[in-house]
């Protein structure tokens, strides 16, 4: 996809984003169960950058901790100063004096550009180029910087507040992404002044110096959807509404069946196998994993799970991280699998909680089951052998066994280990007194009568 050339991406996380009223930074808000610089990181990465450099504003060690969450060898710069969006790329001036063939310049709050755009930038500074910049077509141009051209040539790229009227009725408009040639990148940042409305060092002054340079400058142009930045919670869920018509798109291209595609929300790192049926309102979390053949009834979420081949789950059940389904499993309506692993054929189909436990292949659990797996300070196992049976309304107190090819009759509570093939029934015995209910209701119409 990449060009095989070195490359430095510095990513922009600087942003106080103040209009998300919230006392997260912007670029720790998440789509797709990512953050939104985890998305940044992710696709600069993809896109062939082999050394990264992030831009965050001082006192923000929660944004510094979600970069080395996302990629542990990134060196960490922080602006003090807010001077402009040239301003905070030069604070890594550091690696931008490394011998890098290429320079991305990529913005946290920008997460649904694809690692292929990247590429494409990084491609176009082929044959001399000092300046890639990308662009949109906006729908609505107002506040955005535009592309300058003459002749198909970009010229410069002019800010709204320093544009004139016939400038701002262009509408090929800035998307603040751009490619610098490494060797190159530091004498044009450096040349860049504040002569401005803003008083500021914009980046998109980097196309006029390096024509002014002997360079030349290039503009390539991406979907306004893929381009679309996030300043509120508004345009915070814009994005999330394209990322899913994204997902949603390629898991059905891909061979799996949506029965309402709008009602289906996938993670960033949501995998589908061929031959999947989805059924309306499925939730998935991160890191799950469907694999062929699998159908998802409608109303289950699940997060952190692998799926089994030919696997059924729900309607309203729920996959918590650590449930592993073995193929042919079976996890029915309002079941809950917690950090369990579910054998091959097993079946767990009706109104119970599996957590911390194995069930072997093709055991049975009844309906009502459920793993007594915490004791308010420690988390214990429960191991339920292959072919096992466990009648309804039962609980399995951990750590416990029951064997294989064991039986539990229903409503047990089970505190001890059960050997493979025996019977084990843990309940108080059943007492039957002939013509009492007769008697009982007798005297208690008597009673009423005399009130």
């Amino acid at each position: 996809m990449q060009p095989a050339r070195t490359c430095l991406a510095i990513v922009l996380a600087a942003g106080e984003g103040t209009r998300m009223k919230s006392a997260r930074p912007k670029v720790l808000h998440e789509v797709a169960g990512r953050s939104l610089l985890g998305h940044a990181l992710a696709a600069v990465t993809a896109a062939g950058a082999d050394a990264l450099a992030v831009v965050i504003g001082p006192d923000r060690p929660d944004v510094a901790a979600e970069v080395k969450k996302h990629a542990p060898h990134a060196a960490i710069f922080v602006q003090s100063e807010r001077k402009g969006t040239a301003h905070a790329v030069l604070a890594a001036r550091e690696s931008l004096a490394g011998k890098h063939e290429d320079v991305l310049v990529a913005f946290a709050d920008t997460p649904l550009v694809r690692p292929e755009t990247f590429a494409g930038l990084r491609k176009a500074l082929d044959g001399g180029v000092g300046v890639a910049a990308l662009g949109f077509e906006a729908r609505d141009p107002a506040g955005y910087g535009r592309f300058v051209t003459q002749d198909g040539v970009l010229q410069e790229i002019v800010e709204h507040k320093d544009a004139d009227e016939a400038t701002r009725a262009i509408t090929l408009c800035n998307a603040g992404l751009m490619a610098l040639d490494g060797g190159k990148a530091l004498a044009i940042l450096d040349a860049i002044g504040c002569a401005n409305a803003q008083n500021e060092y914009y980046l998109t002054d980097a196309v006029a110096v390096a024509r002014a340079q002997g360079l030349k400058a290039v503009a390539r142009v991406a979907p306004e959807t893929e381009v679309q930045g996030v300043n509120d919670r508004a345009q915070l869920a814009a994005v999330e509404a394209d990322f899913q018509r994204r997902k949603r798109r390629e898991v059905m291209l891909a061979g799996a069946t949506l029965v309402a595609p709008e009602t289906v929300f996938f993670s960033h790192d949501t995998v589908i196998g061929r031959d999947v049926l989805i059924e309306p309102n499925v939730v998935f979390g991160p890191g799950v994993k469907v694999a062929d053949n699998a159908v998802i009834h409608a109303f289950s979420h699940l997060e952190g799970a692998s799926v089994g081949p030919s696997v059924s789950i729900g309607p309203y059940a729920r996959l918590r991280p650590g449930a592993e389904l073995a193929k042919g499993a079976r996890v029915g309506n309002f079941v809950e699998i917690k950090a369990a692993a579910i054998g091959e054929g097993a079946k767990v189909n009706h109104l119970t909680y599996i957590g911390d436990a194995e069930i072997g292949a093709n055991a049975n659990i009844g309906a009502g089951t459920i793993t007594c797996n915490y004791d308010g300070f420690f988390k214990a196992k429960t191991i339920v052998g292959e072919g096992a049976f466990v009648g309804s309304n039962s609980a399995l107190v951990a750590p416990v066994t029951i064997g294989a090819g064991a039986y539990v009759g229903s409503g047990s509570v089970i505190t001890r280990d059960v050997k493979p093939d025996a019977l084990a029934v843990a309940r108080g015995r059943q007492m039957e007194r002939e013509g009492w209910a007769s008697a009982f209701r007798a005297a208690a119409q008597a009673r009423k009568a005399r009130q």
